[in-house]
């Protein structure tokens, strides 16, 4: 950065005497200290005159030392703030990386062979219900509605109470899609087991293959979720795994409906 506060070109560097040589090297080394320092206080440290300082200022091309002071501090502002800036523009850039690999990595996660049995139950199934809670009921409720768009019978809740009465309740030709991050939501644990009991066929998606739900279900589509979190004091991770799962299998099926 020192080397581009101001420029001094060969000639002039070459005019210089001893004494303003080395107050121009003593100037280089503390340029952050320069802009507040006064002409006195830089002469008594580098017991160089006034005279010599002012002198030297204006064979550098400026009217005097003030002059001198405040150009050199609008550079070192200017500098500063760039490297402020590519540092934000660095940590952004790293935000849409994991954004970006969080979707590569779940779609070469996929499995072509689960996706196909899941659109050939849900294509059967006399009813659909979806089952979430937290911020994944938002994937649930825009599945449910296109689901409803494709004319099928479906529905989506996210009430704990209702959850479990509701997975006691299904009938053979019924299936369950649940839509959970980490697979061990209480409520959504206790539904599936009600319907393994009963046999109903279950959908699960999530990022956890090991988890308590996907165990439990008969077809899990498994995305993959990064470990960094921008809200650690806050269990808010990103869907996103679960958001590119939901509309790869809703793509799929319209796809499937018009072959």
């Amino acid at each position: 950065m020192k080397e581009f506060i101001f420029d001094i070109s060969s000639e002039t560097y070459n005019n210089l005497s001893d004494t303003e040589r080395y107050l121009l090297k003593y100037i280089y080394k503390n340029l952050e200290k320069i802009p507040k320092m006064s002409i006195v206080k830089l002469s008594e440290t580098t017991n160089v005159s006034t005279a010599t300082i002012v002198r030297l200022m204006k064979k550098i091309g400026f009217d005097g030392y003030t002059s001198f002071k405040h150009s050199l501090q609008e550079k070192l502002n200017d500098s500063k703030e760039r490297t402020e800036i590519a540092d934000v523009e660095h940590k952004i850039k790293q935000a849409i990386l994991k954004n970006e690999h969080e979707v590569i990595k779940t779609i070469q996660m996929l499995s072509i062979g689960i996706i196909e049995d899941a659109i050939q139950k849900i294509y059967n199934a006399d009813k659909i219900y979806i089952f979430a809670r937290g911020f994944s009921e938002m994937i649930a409720k825009e599945m449910a509605i296109k689901f409803q768009l494709l004319e099928k019978n479906c529905e989506m809740h996210n009430d704990p109470n209702i959850i479990r009465v509701k997975s006691r309740k299904l009938r053979k030709k019924d299936i369950a899609i649940f839509v959970s991050l980490n697979g061990e939501t209480r409520e959504l644990v206790d539904a599936c087991k009600n319907l393994q009991m009963n046999e109903i066929s279950t959908i699960t998606l999530t990022t956890r293959m090991d988890s308590s739900l996907a165990k439990l279900s008969e077809l899990v589509i498994v995305g993959y979720k990064d470990s960094h979190s921008y809200f650690p004091e806050y269990e808010v991770r990103s869907r996103l795994p679960l958001l590119v799962l939901s509309r790869i299998l809703l793509d799929a099926y319209v796809i499937r409906m018009h072959d």
